[in-house]
C-alpha cells in the first residue's frame, strides 16, 4: 500500500508541476489568477494538500512566479491589464490637470479681453462724443466731393 501512496504522491506532484508550468507561461483559467488557489484549482488538490504535503512545491511557485515578476515577466495577464490601466489612468489624470490649466488661463485671457474691449468702447464712446460737441471740426468727406474753383 505505500507503494501506491508513493505512486499516487507522484502522480499529483506531475499534476502540481503541470499546473505550475502553465500558470507560469500565463494559461490562466476563466476566473482565475496566477495565486495558490489557481493553482490547488487547476492540479486537482486542496489548498490544504499544498500547503502541508506539497509545500516544497507551493514555495517553488511562489519563487517562480516572483522571480518571474523581478524579471518583468508577469504571469498573470490580469496583472499586466492592471498595470496597463494603471497607466492610462495616470495619462488621463495628467491630461484633466493639463485641460485643466489650459481653461483657467483661457479664463483669465477671456476676462482681459472683455476688459480691453470694454476700455476701447469707452474710448469710442468718449471720442464721439467729443466729436460731437466740437464745433471747430470740419467733415472733410463733403469737401472732397466739391470740385476746386477756378478749374
Amino acid at each position: 500500500m505505500g507503494r501506491l501512496n508513493d505512486q499516487t504522491r507522484g502522480q499529483k506532484e506531475a499534476a502540481i508541476r503541470a499546473a505550475m508550468d502553465r500558470l507560469l507561461r500565463g494559461e490562466i483559467p476563466p476566473g482565475g489568477k496566477c495565486d495558490v488557489k489557481t493553482l490547488a484549482a487547476t492540479s486537482g488538490v486542496t489548498r490544504a494538500a499544498l500547503y502541508s504535503t506539497y509545500l516544497h512545491l507551493k514555495e517553488e511557485f511562489e519563487r517562480r512566479r516572483e522571480q518571474l515578476r523581478e524579471a518583468g515577466v508577469i504571469a498573470d495577464p490580469r496583472e499586466a491589464q492592471i498595470g496597463r490601466l494603471k497607466d492610462q489612468v495616470g495619462v488621463l489624470q495628467q491630461r484633466v490637470v493639463d485641460r485643466d490649466e489650459e481653461v483657467a488661463a483661457l479664463k483669465v485671457f477671456r476676462t482681459e479681453a472683455v476688459s480691453r474691449l470694454a476700455a476701447q468702447h469707452e474710448e469710442i464712446v468718449r471720442l464721439r462724443a467729443a466729436l460731437a460737441s466740437t464745433s471747430n471740426v470740419r467733415d472733410l468727406s463733403v469737401s472732397r466731393n466739391r470740385v476746386p474753383r477756378g478749374s
